[in-house]
């Protein structure tokens, strides 16, 4: 099984290299002429993307293949108070140079909406918002070129005192969405509400690619293990809407989240690196039958954890570790 390694937007081993600088409305609004504060807004966001494509080169230079960008790309893209500003137009050099250089080198990118992306509300404007958001998520994608191998990842969201319900309503509202959306989507079982067999249930039911946080499922599980609900999680990577537009001869593999317990105490919290143990139990229990694994490391340090890791896993190449490049590695069953 062909394992590849990616992190999550901030390089720590980049300087100065933030793609998520940003501007409060509060500040907005301080400044008179709203004009000149709208090209301070498309001057933030040009330098985020600028710092999305540095870090990008870094993970070419580094070999990394896999990363998630910032969902902060463009401050106060969303807020209702700017519903009549478009900044793509200001911005379509900076995202076209972006998606031309993922696609020249063969990277997979994502996005992950923030948590109040919830589709289960049953609150209209919470919907509202959503689904404002995620056109917002879709319209960046486009303003790149890439096509819908790129997703948008999200939780199902609050139980709101009635989890059967709560998922019903993620169900109907996700009919609501437009393909285009539906088509870059993949959804993730969370460390408090819906956990993972919950999730894979919802997947199956919509035709969702499900990503796997083994985390959340350790802090948050019905007994069962990881391992024992991947045949079926595989099997959702292979539907429509999570093959939109791969190449028949490459489909898009599937993809799984990892991080560690901060403490004993904050078992849900985030470590600054990964365990390399617990994680490679899971990848030698679906090694046999998973030809190839995209894994998004959410640990504090970054690139730098992922750097770590590659090292600790080094160590097993005498236990069917097999070192491909700087964030690959075979396993072999």
């Amino acid at each position: 099984m062909l394992v590849r390694f990616g992190y999550v937007a901030m390089s720590v081993l980049v300087e100065n290299a933030s793609p998520s600088r940003t501007m409060t409305m509060s500040s907005f609004k301080k400044i008179d002429d709203r004009e000149a504060a709208i090209r301070k807004l498309e001057r933030i966001a040009a330098e985020n993307l600028h710092n999305t494509l540095r870090l990008l080169r870094h993970n070419k230079g580094s070999h990394i293949h896999v990363y998630r960008f910032s969902s902060k790309l463009i401050p106060l893209a969303t807020h209702e108070d700017l519903s009549d500003w478009d900044p793509f137009p200001a911005l379509k050099q900076d995202f076209a140079a972006i998606g031309d250089f993922v696609k020249e080198n063969g990277m997979r990118v994502s996005f992950h909406p923030d948590h109040f992306t919830v589709l289960s509300t049953p609150r209209e404007e919470v919907l509202r918002n959503s689904m404002r958001d995620l056109r917002h998520h879709v319209r960046m994608l486009d303003a790149m070129g890439l096509n819908a191998t790129a997703k948008n990842n999200i939780h199902i969201g609050g139980a709101y005192g009635d989890k059967p319900s709560a998922a019903l309503r993620f169900e109907e509202n996700f009919l609501k969405l437009d393909r285009d959306i539906q088509e870059r989507m993949t959804l993730e079982n969370d460390d408090k509400t819906f956990n993972a067999p919950e999730t894979l249930e919802v997947c199956q039911r919509v035709g969702l690619p499900m990503v796997l946080d083994i985390h959340h499922q350790w802090v948050n599980n019905e007994g069962e293990q990881p391992w024992d609900l991947w045949p079926d999680i595989l099997k959702t990577w292979g539907s429509p809407l999570a093959q939109a537009d791969s190449p028949a001869d490459k489909p898009l593999p599937p993809k799984i989240h990892v991080s560690s317990p901060k403490s004993e105490k904050d078992l849900r919290g985030h470590a600054d690196g990964v365990e390399v143990e617990p994680l490679l139990a899971f990848l030698r229990h679906i090694a046999a039958y998973t030809p190839s694994l995209d894994v998004m490391i959410e640990a504090k340090r970054k690139d730098e954890a992922l750097v770590q890791l590659m090292q600790k896993l080094a160590f097993y190449h005498e236990e069917g570790v097999e070192w491909v490049d700087e964030s690959t590695v075979i396993i072999h069953p």
